[in-house]
């Protein structure tokens, strides 16, 4: 049945209409501002990184200084009476609560990923981005005296605009700054400038220099009863997986945190332990983002136990203080346990490889939209089936753990309610 409105309803309509567009134009506004800014940052941060890894890779000696460098990033943290960073839970909470978050965090965790970067430590960058970019947005929304709601979703467009500056995934970085915070419940209201800022930011990041990270799957065969198993089981696998590296990254700060009280003397012997492995492995696979040794899992010439090691490496350099992101980590850990199935059951390895990255990532994030998006935009539509096979099933498997302990999870995995 069709209800005409009034002439008083339609008046009110009407002025909805015109204070949508107003709203419209507003996060149009914010976002390309935002986008700008975030944008910037990220392509400085990108190239700072860029650097890092060249000259450390030129000049591997360097890794011996890492344990010196610790007590300096600790050192930074604590001259802003920061002493207990707890980088991007941070940003989810001032998401999902009202907490602040301080300008400094911005340049804090820029400089102290380039230091981890530079002398060997194992992490990320996409992690640090989110901080650097929630950062930077939050405080836009101060800048222009944005109420609380509005300084939330300025947080996302942030978080969005750094991830897609460095990833070049601007679709996923627009769902996943928005999934992150509290899976089963999007803010859609966040779509518009998170959206806006993710393009303007990698529209920036490209004209100045920054390249895309994407690894083309040539082959994709047809879905066969075979195939459907081995999919199953690599996705059960890759479960199981995302669970060690959360467990990983959790305990490998709390026993450093239990032997050794004094935030400084867990630096260094956590920078000592780093240095001991680096030259027990000698490789340097496993110092910094290890980009490389992805595309060599692609080649299927990865270490078979490399997905173990970089475990150890990231779960002590991040549990020691040093800074950095879990994301890329994760993305190794995929893509080398992927390898290592494909080498053993024949499963065609770039697509192993793929499916184990997009699974491991879904698994630790518990963002299942955002991660078939990067699975998309990083290896092809063409794989479309497999992707969802693997991010369904390894979202419902791998449980309730998760990389970030501020999340929220409002809807059980298995059941509705």
């Amino acid at each position: 049945m069709q209800i005409i409105p009034n002439v008083a309803e339609d008046d009110s309509n009407l002025k909805k209409i015109g204070v949508s567009y107003a709203l419209l134009f507003k996060w149009i506004f914010l976002g390309i501002v935002t986008g700008i800014i975030v944008g910037l940052a990220g392509t400085l941060f990108c190239h700072m990184l860029s650097f890092a890894t060249t000259y450390r890779q030129a000049h591997p000696i360097i890794i011996l200084c890492l344990p010196l460098i610790g007590p300096v990033i600790v050192f930074m943290y604590h001259f802003f009476k920061d002493y207990n960073d707890t980088g991007t839970n941070l940003i989810i909470k001032a998401i999902t609560n009202e907490e602040k978050i301080p300008l400094f965090k911005a340049p804090l965790i820029i400089i102290s990923t380039f230091l981890t970067h530079l002398f060997g430590g194992s992490a990320g960058r996409e992690g640090a981005a989110l901080q650097f970019g929630g950062s930077l947005g939050y405080n836009i929304g101060e800048m222009f005296r944005l109420d609380t709601g509005d300084k939330k979703i300025l947080t996302m467009s942030g978080m969005a605009a750094a991830f897609s500056a460095l990833f070049g995934t601007p679709m996923a970085a627009s769902v996943f700054a928005i999934e992150l915070a509290s899976v089963g419940s999007m803010h859609y209201a966040a779509l518009v400038p998170c959206v806006t800022a993710s393009i303007v930011s990698l529209k920036l990041s490209r004209y100045l220099g920054v390249e895309a990270d994407a690894f083309k799957v040539k082959v994709i065969p047809e879905l066969t009863p075979s195939l459907v198993v081995y999919s199953i089981i690599l996705s059960i696998l890759c479960a199981m997986v995302s669970i060690l590296f959360c467990l990983s990254i959790k305990y490998g700060r709390s026993i450093l945190d239990k032997f050794f009280k004094n935030a400084y003397l867990k630096a260094v012997a956590g920078g000592l332990i780093i240095v001991l492995l680096s030259l027990i492995f000698r490789s340097g696979y496993y110092n910094g983002a290890g980009m490389n040794v992805i595309e060599m899992a692609f080649e299927g010439t990865s270490p078979r136990l490399a997905f173990l090691i970089k475990l150890l490496f990231t779960a002590i350099t991040l549990g020691a203080g040093y800074k950095g992101g879990e994301i890329v980590p994760t993305f190794f850990v995929g893509a080398t346990f992927g390898c290592l199935f494909a080498n053993i059951t024949g499963f065609p390895i770039e697509l192993a490889v793929a499916m184990s990255m997009t699974a491991v990532f879904c698994g630790v994030t518990n963002c299942p939209i955002a991660s078939l998006l990067i699975a998309f935009e990083m290896f092809g539509f063409e794989g479309m089936i497999y992707y969802l096979i693997t991010v369904s099933l390894g979202y419902a498997i791998s449980g309730y753990y998760g990389l970030y302990g501020s999340q929220q999870i409002r809807y059980s995995k298995l059941y509705f309610r």
